[in-house]
């Protein structure tokens, strides 16, 4: 198998003429003949007992051809690519067999390789990088969250029902007299939880176990059924039980319970703080290289192929949906669900997809042009990092991930880096940043 030629033809585009030896192809004909002849039905034989030669005479002298060319293609293709030195970003198009037989098999093929493309600039970029704090009534927000998740459950006897408290309830809801679909079960109803119709958790509050009362409420005009919306609705109910929530008292053996590293509450405090604020600055690191990167692509010039942006959508789509089935929702389901149209999800999808290709070409040419190399340290260091994320062996990860992948990947984060570096950077905080945007 060799490479004849290979000739650019188009922007981006290369004809290619791939040649198997009449041996190849031979050797490729007889493995095929060994698989097929005992499901190949041939008069005066049993199965799996004709010659080769019985069956070409029979079937034709190129029965087996196309099966034999396509266990020869794949490796052709690979070495004729390979051979000519090109970039491709497709599989090969316009495939034309222009000779089959004893003496081989002669073809062309269209392949579509990696553009050339410059960057204007990528040096001097301007982006924001927003300063970061936590606020004392933030750490306590989050203390409070670690109370409430701690909390306990107790049945409450000698008191009515409040605020905040989980009630069992049993309710029969009708409109001028006439019950209606769904208006009658039992329910364990969070009083303040807003889960019910506005009015109803208040006149639920008040009240104790045992106790029965109606409930007067008006449903919402845009209620989810049409019959009930704006009508005035009366729900005959009943408290089977109480529970409160008792939440742990705030204090140095509370600190010891939810963390351990904290001994009192005030290392409580400290550790909540200092892991808040860890959180937002990765938020705003994050942020910051996302607004370079969209200027980056905006300085890329060239001719990209189509088949590029295709793909990368393609692939963005499918990943998009496998990550949602995971929860146990299709994609046209999630799509009907948030009121998105498709047609609107592909652009969407395809404009993201524009962007990721132009920057990802934009760093491999950065990296190019700065001479950055990656090391088989850097690689390693990958893999310990990937295998400790995923809680695995560095061994495992690498069936996971090739070598190659992972120095595209890592030449791609040190020519961020480059642009980091020489990016201008423009301070301030949120709250300037918001009110910005709100003007």
């Amino acid at each position: 198998m060799s490479l004849k030629s290979c000739e650019k033809i188009e922007t981006n585009v290369c004809e290619l003429a791939v040649s198997i030896s009449g041996e190849a192809f031979e050797a490729a004909i007889n493995k095929v003949y060994n698989k097929q002849k005992s499901k190949i039905t041939v008069p005066g034989f049993r199965k799996g007992k004709a010659t080769r030669q019985m069956i070409e005479t029979i079937y034709g002298k190129g029965v087996f051809y196309d099966d034999a060319l396509e266990m020869l293609y794949p490796e052709a293709v690979d070495e004729a690519i390979k051979e000519a030195g090109i970039d491709a970003v497709d599989v090969p198009y316009d495939v034309d067999i222009k000779e089959i037989g004893a003496n081989g098999v002669e073809l062309t093929m269209k392949v579509t390789t990696k553009p050339e493309i410059t960057v204007k600039n990528y040096k001097g970029l301007e982006a924001c990088k927003h300063a970061v704090e936590v606020t004392d009534e933030e750490v306590d927000a989050e203390i409070e969250r670690l109370r409430d998740r701690n909390a306990t459950i107790a049945t409450v006897e000698d008191r009515e029902a409040k605020m905040g408290d989980t009630a069992s309830i049993d309710y029969d809801g009708s409109v001028d007299g006439v019950p209606f679909d769904g208006g009658k079960g039992s329910h364990d109803l969070v009083l303040g939880s807003g889960s019910f119709i506005p009015g109803f958790e208040e006149q639920v509050a008040g009240h104790k176990t045992g106790e029965e009362f109606d409930v007067n409420v008006t449903f919402p005009e845009e209620y989810h059924a049409e019959e009930l919306c704006g009508k005035a609705a009366v729900f005959k109910c009943k408290i089977n039980e109480i529970k409160e929530k008792i939440l742990p008292e705030l204090d140095d053996e509370f600190a010891k319970d939810v963390s351990e590293d904290a001994e009192t509450l005030d290392d409580l405090k400290k550790g909540i703080k200092e892991d808040m604020l860890k959180h937002k600055q990765s938020h705003a690191d994050a942020d910051f290289e996302q607004e370079l990167l969209v200027k980056l692509a905006a300085e890329v010039e060239g001719e990209i192929p189509e088949v590029m942006f295709a793909k990368k959508a393609e692939e963005n789509k499918e990943n998009f949906a496998r990550r949602i089935s995971q929860q146990g929702i299709e994609l046209d389901m999630y799509l009907m669900y948030m009121g998105i149209e498709k047609e609107r999800f592909d652009a969407d999808m395809r404009e993201q997809a524009e962007q990721q290709v132009k920057v990802r070409l934009a760093l491999e040419k950065i990296a190019a042009d700065e001479n950055i190399e990656v090391s088989d340290e850097d690689v390693d260091a990958e893999y310990n990092k990937l295998a400790e994320m995923y809680g695995v062996s560095a061994d495992a990860v690498k069936g996971f991930f090739s070598a190659e992948s992972l120095k595209g990947d890592i030449l791609c984060e040190k020519a961020i880096n480059v642009i980091k570096d020489n990016a201008v950077i423009c301070e301030h905080h949120h709250e300037e940043a918001a009110e910005e945007a709100a003007e």
